[in-house]
């Protein structure tokens, strides 16, 4: 092979080889990366001979935070009991026989006390009822009387629909919806399971809500169990 023939090929291998170097094309090459573009310069840095990309700042790993956790508070959950209407008191008065006695909150939210008349309970504690008694009682009757007022039953709830014995019951401390269903001997078999409705009479308005299984009921209130829809 002729002398000027190998200088050609030797021309044409180098040429080629230029063209191929990633030092030189791939500095330049932009790489689309998740949906944001990554750059190659002269100046970044190679490894395994090819440059490192440069992450743009919107592909930078992002801190949060810690989620935040919303949870539902029922009304006046781990609040006071709140005399009304249809609750029975037992009060007690230390060496008064004839104080001593249950009394029923009648219509008005009312008792009546001998000696002392009338006495408003709705809306008022046992602790509250207690101290109202001792002082009406230690002001002109009794001195230094010792009062205990407890209830000895708490006003009823109502549930009406699809359970197998709607009506009236006595209300139970801590009592949900799926409690109550449980106390009116359960679901019939046309009841639904998911959604109920309660109506409850606060400040005066009376409310209707749609609540979950695990809602608390509250004394006077009346819940409903849906028909379930095929």
């Amino acid at each position: 092979m002729s002398v000027r023939l190998l200088s050609i090929l030797a021309a044409i291998v180098s040429v080629l080889a230029g063209a191929c170097s990633p030092d030189r094309d791939l500095a330049h090459l932009d790489t689309r990366i998740a949906g944001e573009t990554a750059t190659f310069n002269d100046s970044a840095s190679v490894k395994d001979g090819y440059p490192v990309p440069v992450m743009p700042a919107s592909a930078e790993t992002v801190a949060w935070g810690t989620p935040a956790v919303y949870t539902r508070v029922a009304d006046n959950a781990g609040g006071p009991y709140l005399l009304d209407t249809g609750d029975r008191l037992r009060i007690f008065v230390y060496g008064q026989p004839n104080l001593s006695r249950l009394y029923i909150i009648n219509q008005e939210g009312k008792i009546s006390v001998p000696l002392i008349g009338n006495v408003t309970a709705r809306g008022k504690t046992t602790n509250e009822m207690q101290n109202i008694i001792r002082s009406r009682l230690g002001t002109e009757y009794v001195k230094d009387p010792q009062v205990t007022v407890d209830i000895q039953q708490n006003r009823p709830f109502f549930i009406l629909g699809e359970v197998k014995n709607a009506g009236q019951y006595p209300y139970v401390s801590g009592m949900t919806v799926e409690t109550a269903v449980a106390i009116a001997g359960g679901y019939t078999e046309r009841a639904s399971e998911r959604s109920f409705r309660v109506k409850r009479r606060a400040n005066g308005f009376m409310q209707e809500l749609e609540v979950p299984g695990d809602y608390p009921v509250k004394p006077s209130d009346t819940v409903y169990v849906y028909e379930r829809f095929f």
